[in-house]
C-alpha cells in the first residue's frame, strides 16, 4: 500500500511558514536581537532599520503612499478591533452610526455588538444568494451620523470577493470612512488602498505563509486623515496606537511573506484556479446533488465551499482519511451554531450543516486534488448508501 502524507486543504485557517520567510527571520532571534526603540546603540539601530524596511514593503504591497500608515499589531483580529473601536470612539460626539455586513468575521461583528452596547447605532447589511453586498444598499444606509463602513474584501468561508472599490467610491463621495478586513485577500488578489478608496485595512502574516502573531492595520494619513482612539496605552509605540516592543523577527517575516506572494500573484492565482476548477468539475460530473456556496466567479482562486445533498459535513470529515478540511471559519469552529455566513445566504438548513470549506494553497498539487476528489466521491456515495439516497450522477 502506498503511504501519502496528509493533504492540507485548510489554507484559509492558516498557512505553513515559507522556508524563505523563516530564513530571513532567524538572524533577528539570535544575532540582530536589539529593541527597535533602543536609540543609543547599533543593536537598536539595526532593529529599527529592519522594522522601517518591513513597513515600507507592506505599504508598497497595498499601494499606500506613506510607510508610516502601517501600524503593526498581533493579527487581523486586533487590527479589526483597533479600526472599529478606534474610529467609533474618536467620533462619538459627532457620528455614532456604523455600517457593516451580515457575513463579516466575528472580529468585526463582535466589535459591532460591543459598540451597540455603548450606544452606537449599527446597520447590518444583508447579502444576496451569492454572498454579495449591494453597493446601493451601502449608499442607502449612510446617513449624517455615519462614521464608518466596514465590509470585508474576501470572505473567509465562501471566498466571495466583495465590490470593495465601488463601496469605497461611495464612502468617499459621502465623506464616510471605509474599513476592510483583507486578511484573506492580500497576497491572493490585487489590493490597492488608493484605487479602492480604503481608509483602514486589516491583514496578517499567517494567512499568507508568514508567522503567526503579527498583523497590521493600514490607517490613511491624509485626504482624509484618519484618527483613532487607542485601545491601549503605555510607551507611545506605533504612532501612539499600540504600546509594546515591536516583534522584529515577526515583522521581518511578515514583509518577506507578503513580498513573495505579490511577486508571484498572477501565476499562483492561475495555479490555484486550475486546482479548484479541477476538483469542482470532477465533483459536478460524478456526484449528484452537489452545490457551490457563494458566487461562482467572484471568489478567491483557491476557495470552494460545497454541500452535498443528504450528507452532513462532520461525519464526512471524519470519514476522509489524511485530508485536512474544515466546515467553516477557524475562529468560529468552537461554536456549535451553524455558519452565520451560510445562514445569511438563506440556504436550506441541510445544506448549511453539510457545507465543507476547501482552501487550496501553495503546497498543493493536482495529484493531491485528484486524491481528495476520489475520497469525496467515495465517501459521499457511502454516506448516501447508508441512508438509502442517490449515489453518483448517471452518465448519458
Amino acid at each position: 500500500m502506498t503511504l501519502h502524507r496528509p493533504i492540507y486543504l485548510d489554507h484559509h485557517a492558516t498557512t505553513p511558514v515559507d522556508p524563505r520567510v523563516l530564513e530571513v527571520m532567524l538572524p533577528y532571534f539570535t544575532e540582530e536581537y536589539g529593541n527597535p526603540s533602543s536609540a543609543s546603540h547599533a543593536f537598536g539601530w539595526a532593529a529599527e532599520a529592519a522594522v522601517a524596511d518591513a513597513r515600507e514593503r507592506l505599504a508598497a504591497a497595498l499601494g499606500a503612499a506613506d510607510p508610516n500608515e502601517i501600524t503593526f499589531t498581533s493579527g487581523t483580529t486586533e487590527s479589526d478591533n483597533m479600526a472599529l473601536l478606534g474610529v467609533a470612539r474618536s467620533m462619538r460626539s459627532r457620528r455614532d452610526h456604523i455600517i457593516t455586513s451580515s457575513i463579516e468575521h466575528p472580529a468585526v461583528l463582535d466589535v459591532a455588538r460591543v459598540l451597540e452596547r455603548e450606544g452606537f447605532s449599527i446597520s447590518l447589511l444583508p447579502v444576496d444568494g451569492d454572498g454579495l453586498v449591494d453597493p446601493d444598499a451601502v449608499k442607502a444606509a449612510i446617513g449624517d451620523r455615519t462614521a464608518l463602513v466596514s465590509v470585508m474584501t474576501a470572505n473567509s468561508e465562501i471566498g466571495v470577493l466583495q465590490p470593495v472599490a465601488e463601496i469605497g467610491r461611495i464612502c468617499r463621495e459621502r465623506e464616510v470612512l471605509f474599513h476592510t478586513d483583507a486578511a484573506q485577500a492580500v497576497g491572493k488578489v490585487p489590493v490597492n488602498v488608493d484605487d479602492w478608496g480604503i481608509d483602514l485595512l486589516s491583514f496578517c502574516a499567517h494567512k499568507l505563509y508568514g508567522p503567526k502573531g503579527v498583523g497590521a492595520l493600514y490607517v490613511r494619513s491624509r485626504r482624509p486623515r484618519t484618527r483613532l482612539e487607542p485601545l491601549m496605552h503605555g510607551g507611545g509605540h506605533e504612532h501612539g496606537l499600540r504600546p509594546g516592543t515591536v516583534p522584529v523577527p515577526l515583522v521581518v517575516g511578515f514583509a518577506k511573506a507578503v513580498e513573495l506572494c505579490i511577486d508571484g500573484l498572477e501565476a499562483e492565482a492561475r495555479r490555484m484556479r486550475e486546482m479548484r476548477d479541477r476538483l469542482w468539475d470532477r465533483l459536478r460530473a460524478e456526484v449528484a446533488g452537489v452545490h457551490l456556496n457563494g458566487h461562482a466567479v467572484r471568489r478567491l482562486p483557491g476557495n470552494l465551499n460545497i454541500s452535498f445533498d443528504g450528507v452532513e459535513a462532520d461525519p464526512l470529515l471524519v470519514a476522509l482519511h489524511g485530508v485536512a478540511l474544515s466546515t467553516g471559519s477557524a475562529c468560529s469552529s468552537a461554536s456549535p451554531e451553524p455558519s452565520h455566513v451560510l445562514r445569511a445566504l438563506q440556504l436550506p438548513e441541510e445544506r448549511i450543516r453539510g457545507a465543507l470549506r476547501v482552501g487550496i494553497g501553495r503546497g498543493n498539487t493536482l495529484e493531491e486534488i485528484d486524491r481528495v476528489a476520489d475520497q469525496l466521491i467515495e465517501q459521499v456515495a457511502a454516506a448516501r448508501a447508508a441512508r438509502g439516497g442517490p449515489r453518483l450522477r448517471s452518465h448519458q
